[in-house]
């Protein structure tokens, strides 16, 4: 889970940095050649880092409830089975 956060936050930088570039030519009927460039270039978004700890320790602890709930109902039904097991004669 700790690498979930960097790799997604590393390809929204690679994708959002694009810059594209267009050339167009034509050419008249008298023979005039005429070009026209045009370049359009995408900035990265500023970061909320403060966001992104704050995302990252809540589903850390998310994890960890999740993670402890079904230690428990493992347990529990562990203990079910080991007490009908010990009524069986």
């Amino acid at each position: 889970m700790r690498n979930v956060i960097p790799v997604a936050l590393l390809i929204f930088a690679v994708a959002a940095c694009t810059q594209k570039t267009e050339t167009n030519t034509t050419a008249s009927e008298t023979g005039t050649v005429s070009t026209s460039t045009t370049s359009v270039s995408a900035t990265v978004p500023a970061v909320d880092t403060a966001a992104t700890a704050e995302a990252k320790r809540e589903v850390t602890d998310a994890a960890r409830k999740a993670a402890h709930a079904t230690g428990t109902a493992l347990e529990k039904a562990g203990k079910e089975i080991q007490e009908k097991a010990k009524k069986k004669p």
